[in-house]
C-alpha cells in the first residue's frame, strides 16, 4: 500500500471521524479506503461493461479531448 496526502472538507472528516467513534470502521484510512472502492467501482463499472475493442475506443477518445 502507498501513503497518500489528501485535504479534506472539515466536514467530510468530521464525519469520518464520527463513524470511526462509532466502530464502524476501524480507522479514517479504512473509511476512506472503502469510500474509493465503492466510488471507483461504481465509476468504472461501465468500462468492465465494455469489449475490448470498444473501451480502447473509448480511451483513445477520451485522451484526443485532453
Amino acid at each position: 500500500m502507498k501513503i497518500i496526502t489528501i485535504n479534506l472538507p472539515e466536514k467530510y472528516l468530521e464525519a469520518i471521524q464520527i463513524l470511526n467513534d462509532l466502530d464502524i470502521y476501524p480507522s479514517r484510512s479504512e473509511a476512506i479506503r472503502i469510500a474509493l472502492h465503492n466510488f471507483l467501482s461504481d465509476e468504472l463499472k461501465m468500462f468492465q461493461d465494455l469489449d475490448g475493442s470498444k473501451f480502447e475506443t473509448l480511451i483513445r477518445n477520451n485522451y484526443k479531448k485532453k
